[in-house]
């Protein structure tokens, strides 16, 4: 087994998270199975693809290589039979395992197909983005979207094992690493400061110092981890996770992605982050605001609240009739909250509205 950095999720079973630079090219000895489904897209699959399939086959493990579009759109009812009919053409079995190489998209459309097929097969995730280091590849979330609303079909489906190269790093966009800061600074709001200050390192960059990188991933991770051990399955306090994110739904939804996740989430953040002052909780204005500053999202283009509640109504998070709400009553310390009416929900609106206009 590798002998590296590691994070502990303590779900049942348990499994670990590796943080290493490099730990594509030697990870094969802690898959076990020896039929493999690489699952990827058509812009990581390029460049590390190749790296992964040989260093499996060199292992004596039998590889086949599944290719998607890159983008949101792969997250399909369409997709995701397609992937499953070619594992049944192609021969495999319960005793074969996924990997995900890739972003959030294709962490949770393989995860999914793991967790599907044949009831159920191992899944590794190896994730590409920060995003989906510190988010999606962690706490056996996966699923799909549709029409309706995004990751609204789906189980929870756990890795064996989370596989975190910082080296991926190089080939990765800057404004795509900002988006995976938002998740990072929504740990360090729930839970450890010190992530907030590292954020504002020079070394916070795709560029950056790779212990320094895998220092703060892991410590993001942890916060995470630590949530999910609680609560796997959302019953309670893993909710907390949710804090930014549902206002974001509603923007990806109603942008039709044009807005992306991390981007959303920041504009999230700030929402509720109006939502919680404005009730005398915390006040992490000015922090957010520098924030998203750092991010610099894609504009709204949208003045109106009311396209968005919409798509709010149809979240996971909306239960029985009322919108249960993420807040933070001190930094480190969330709540949720049922009872926040429209006419708060529409002066937090134009408190942002304000800022970003």
């Amino acid at each position: 087994m590798i002998e590296v950095p590691e994070v502990s999720v303590a779900v049942s079973p348990s499994y670990k998270v590796y943080v290493e630079a490099g730990i594509l090219s030697k990870l094969a000895p802690s898959i076990s199975e020896k039929r493999i489904a690489l699952i990827t897209d058509d812009v990581v699959g390029p460049l590390y693809a190749s790296l992964l399939e040989n260093t499996l086959q060199e292992a004596g493990k039998d590889v086949a290589v599944y290719t998607v579009p890159n983008g949101e759109d792969s997250k399909s009812m369409a997709c995701f039979e397609s992937l499953l009919r070619k594992l049944m053409v192609d021969g495999f079995d319960r005793k074969s395992a996924v990997v995900a190489l890739g972003g959030g998209v294709i962490g949770d459309l393989a995860g999914y197909v793991a967790a599907s097929f044949m009831r159920g097969i191992a899944v590794y995730q190896c994730p590409t983005s920060l995003l989906a280091m510190v988010d999606a590849s962690v706490g056996g979330k996966t699923g799909i979207n549709i029409p309706e609303g995004k990751n609204l079909v789906g189980a929870f489906w756990q890795p064996k094992a989370v596989f975190i190269d910082v080296d991926v790093f190089a080939s990765l966009p800057e404004r795509q690493f900002k988006q995976g800061a938002a998740e990072l600074f929504k740990h360090g709001l729930l839970a450890d400061q010190s992530i907030l200050e590292s954020i504002n390192s020079k070394e916070f960059a795709p560029q950056g110092d790779r212990a320094f990188l895998s220092d703060i991933v892991a410590r993001s991770i942890k916060v995470k981890a630590d949530v999910v051990a609680q609560d796997e399955r959302e019953a309670g306090i893993r909710a907390h996770l949710n804090l930014g994110h549902t206002l974001a739904h509603g923007i990806e939804a109603w942008s039709d992605h044009r807005v992306p996740h991390g981007e959303a989430v920041t504009y999230g953040l700030l929402f509720v982050a109006y939502l919680a002052k404005n009730r005398g909780y915390a006040d992490v204005i000015e922090s957010v605001k520098a924030f998203l500053d750092y991010v610099q999202p894609e504009p709204l283009g949208l003045t109106d609240l009311a396209p968005l509640l919409a798509f709010m109504k149809r979240d996971k998070k909306h239960e029985g009739g009322t919108q249960r709400w993420v807040l933070l009553k001190e930094v480190g310390q969330a709540c949720i909250v049922e009872d926040v009416s429209l006419g708060e929900l529409e002066l937090a609106w134009q408190q942002l509205q304000n800022d970003i206009s």
